[in-house]
């Protein structure tokens, strides 16, 4: 599906797992600053193009990542990076 045709979210399930392990889960209403405050800001310093990921605070559960770990993320319904540390 083309980010064109992907609507906006205010709220969904958002989550990231480290080796397929569930650290971190929560919803897109539960952020201090909304996703478009935060894109608004970064715009401001980074010239942001289609397929960048913006990572920002942490719910519970954070902790490292090791080389080798596969990282995966995701909002449900938009998209599920996966990057491998390196």
């Amino acid at each position: 599906m083309p980010a064109q045709a992907i609507e906006h979210p205010v709220d969904g399930n958002i989550w990231l797992k480290i080796n397929g392990e569930a650290k971190q889960q929560g919803d897109l209403n539960q952020m201090i600053w909304k996703v478009p405050e935060i894109i608004a800001e970064l715009s401001k310093l980074f010239t942001l193009a289609v397929g960048d990921v913006i990572m920002s605070g942490t719910p519970s559960g954070v902790g490292p990542v090791l080389r080798g770990d596969v990282v995966s993320c995701g909002i449900d319904g938009v998209a599920t990076p996966t990057v491998t540390v390196v």
